[in-house]
């Protein structure tokens, strides 16, 4: 480590997949150590041999490489390092500050305890400001299991000693640890790093989010369509608040104008609202043509080959996140884009009024102007009609239209449906309709 260098670390444990709430502490580290000229060293915390997974961890380093989360050194896997770990507790035991310690319950008859002296622990938080704690509650606390199976406690405090961090912003739920880790720093003669707490995210009732609160893995929201981007702007600005009224930012503009200093104290509550508006936010940034792509991608794998690219921008109208296309297609939402709608003919009834012959006189008509144009736009497709529909009645003219095109009650206007069908497809639906009617 160079003098004064910045040093942080992300060491999640590949117990479950990513949180989002583990994501956004990664992305503070990587926008301070960013911001700073630091360093950033990525370990995976694997000492729990029974609930650590390799599948988890896959999922971690997918979710950081999505996110564009990078870092200098690692991964380290502490399940790799406990020559060290076993050479650290040695030392400890041998200068007093840790001792074996026969245990009359558990299944561990000797385990390594940490000799408590007692007192208090006062420490300088970057967030939360000066923190005091007592620590004769923690008791002579257990390190390891045995000379070769150490605990968390102790392989983080020897790991960021060894691997020169200066700097420890976690989530508050890790705060009281911090005594513990701080008693085993002076053991080992480690410096004291420097803490930063971070409030915990929390769900819209201000419980803790879980899972009973929808989407809480990264890889929840990769699934659903939303933008890495998008997720770095939300997560960014969840506790912080670099000031003024600008919402959007990139992942390097967070970095400009990220400051510690500037984290709420109090937990952040995850907007699902809020995420969606941001995400379609840069949704629009992208080019039409990346748009396009993409909705394009996603109707084809639905089962939509081939889509007609005059849906594009109607479904970007209606979409905040990509997922929303999938939810579209099991909802049925565009089904009549693709095929011919089957539906009762009593809908075709303007507030249900079972008048056929006026209802097959505005559809005729209508048959008729479209027979020999192609609509070049929803505009010229309205110019045709419209002024037939407000001097006959618009309810009366409009809603058969509208169902005789689509098939629902809600669906885009008949304007819209009339462009992006063209009059071929359009004429067909209108006559299947005056059948109906006949």
């Amino acid at each position: 480590m160079k003098n004064n260098e910045i040093v942080v670390r992300i060491p999640p444990s590949p117990t479950g997949y990513f949180h989002v709430g583990r994501a956004r502490t990664a992305l503070f580290n990587y926008l301070f150590a960013k911001k700073n000229g630091g360093k950033i060293v990525f370990r995976i915390e694997d000492t729990d041999k029974e609930r650590s997974k390799r599948e988890f961890e896959e999922d971690i380093v997918e979710s950081l490489k999505w996110l564009g989360i990078t870092y200098d050194e690692g991964p380290f896997r502490q399940s790799e390092r406990n020559d060290i770990y076993r050479e650290s507790i040695q030392k400890m035991i041998k200068n007093g500050s840790a001792y074996i310690s026969e245990e009359s319950e558990g299944s561990n008859k000797e385990v390594v305890r940490f000799k408590n002296p007692g007192g208090k622990i006062k420490f300088e938080d970057i967030i939360r400001g000066e923190v005091e704690m007592e620590i004769d509650d923690l008791k002579d606390f257990i390190i390891a299991k045995n000379i070769d199976e150490p605990l968390y406690h102790l392989t983080v405090v020897v790991d960021d000693f060894l691997m020169g961090v200066t700097h420890i912003i976690r989530g508050d739920d890790g705060i009281s640890n911090t005594p513990r880790q701080i008693l085993l720093q002076e053991a080992i003669g480690a410096p004291r790093p420097k803490y930063a707490h971070v409030p915990l995210i929390l769900a819209p009732d201000k419980s803790k989010m879980s899972a009973r609160h929808g989407a809480v893995s990264l890889r929840d929201f990769r699934e659903a369509g939303y933008l890495p981007e998008a997720i770095v702007n939300f997560l960014g600005l969840l506790g912080f608040n670099p000031g003024g009224e600008r919402e959007i930012y990139k992942m390097s503009e967070l970095i400009e104008v990220f400051d510690l200093s500037r984290v709420q104290k109090g937990g952040a509550v995850f907007n699902t609202e809020k995420l969606d508006w941001i995400n379609k936010e840069h949704i629009k940034l992208l080019s039409e043509k990346e748009r396009n792509e993409t909705i394009k991608k996603y109707l084809e794998k639905n089962g939509f080959k081939n889509p007609n690219p005059k849906i594009f921008p109607i479904i970007f109208e209606h979409i905040s996140k990509w997922g929303d296309i999938d939810k579209m297609t099991r909802e049925g939402e565009l089904d009549f884009y693709f095929k011919t709608p089957e539906y009762e003919t009593h809908l075709l009834f303007w507030k249900g009024k079972e008048d056929k012959e006026t209802t097959k006189k505005h559809l005729n008509w209508i048959l008729e102007k479209i027979s020999t144009v192609d609509f070049e736009s929803v505009e010229s497709a309205k110019n045709l009609i419209f002024d037939y529909a407000t001097e006959q009645g618009r309810g009366e003219v409009l809603w058969p239209l509208r169902v005789a095109l689509s098939g629902k009650e809600k669906s885009p206007d008949p304007f819209t449906l009339l462009y992006v069908l063209g009059s071929v497809e359009s004429k067909k639906r209108i006559e299947n309709a005056i059948n109906k009617l006949s």
